[in-house]
């Protein structure tokens, strides 16, 4: 998200070359989506960059890539799973978590290919799964299941929260795209390890996305009260203001919570000047 274009010149300065542009975004956030690698793995010089422009506690959550969650489904897709994982070797202490999205269609039935593909993997890296199959949320055995699944090799369950956007009606175009592509299911608040990972969309006006999140504030303030230490990804279906509105959320945590550290200073968006 870093290369966003709403964001170029109105947020962060443009034009910066490629190899600037995460540092960059690294003064307004901590920690990224690594979304593009569900589409494609990158090459290790791109990965290398990403490290090389940010401190070793910047976190990245990077998504397996599609061919091993959606296509192979987990399962006979050791060969890909090693190129991948030795392609992110550079990140090192920032790689925060392998992050699984699995499809709408993956159910409980296919919970015995998760625990074992889950088992298989190399116990250096910590790892999160976010499942959309309405089952996981509506059944409690299956949610049980999984959770058994997950905590077998301290995984973590990502929850998305759309709760906000399916609120009422959409407004925009974005708004109106997003009804149609995200999981409406219901919100979930459990963190399972010591490491909680939470994604959530409001909407693309600013009161509605704030409104939205208050269920947030209060559940991190918990877990930080406990001692965990939870990444939070705000975003909005158009997503042009979303490093402002993480800061809020942070900014927000730290009045209930002064000793949480601050975010550092934005770089600016243009060249400073003597006058």
């Amino acid at each position: 998200m870093w290369t966003h274009a709403s964001w170029q010149g109105r947020l962060l300065p443009h034009p910066l070359p490629a190899g600037e542009r995460l540092r960059a975004y690294a003064t307004w956030c901590n920690a990224v989506e690594g979304n593009t690698t569900f589409y494609a793995t990158p090459a290790r010089s791109a990965v290398e960059s990403w490290a090389g422009q940010t401190d070793p506690g910047f976190r990245f959550v990077i998504k397996l890539p599609k061919t091993i969650t959606h296509e192979r489904r987990l399962t006979g897709a050791d060969e890909e799973l090693r190129a991948f994982l030795d392609t992110m070797e550079p990140l090192g202490p920032r790689n925060h978590a392998f992050w699984i999205q699995l499809p709408g269609s993956f159910g409980p039935t296919d919970l015995g290919a998760l625990a074992g593909f889950l088992r298989g993997l190399p116990r250096s890296h910590r790892y999160a799964v976010e499942v959309r199959h309405r089952a996981f949320f509506d059944d409690a055995r299956s949610a049980r299941f999984l959770e058994r699944a997950l905590a077998a090799v301290d995984a973590e369950w990502i929850p998305f929260d759309t709760t906000a956007l399916f609120q009422r009606p959409p407004t925009s175009d974005a708004e109106r795209d997003a009804w149609t592509k995200k999981p409406r299911v219901p919100r979930r608040s459990s963190a399972l390890t010591e490491r909680p990972i939470v994604r959530y969309i409001g909407r693309d006006d600013t009161a509605g996305t704030v409104e939205g999140w208050g269920h947030w504030i209060d559940t991190v303030v918990e877990w930080l009260r406990e001692g965990r230490s939870p990444t939070v990804f705000v975003h909005t279906p158009d997503n042009a203001d979303a490093p402002v509105l993480a800061r809020r959320f942070h900014d927000e945590v730290r009045e209930r919570l002064p000793e949480v550290e601050p975010l550092p200073e934005p770089m600016p968006s243009e060249p400073l000047t003597l006058f």
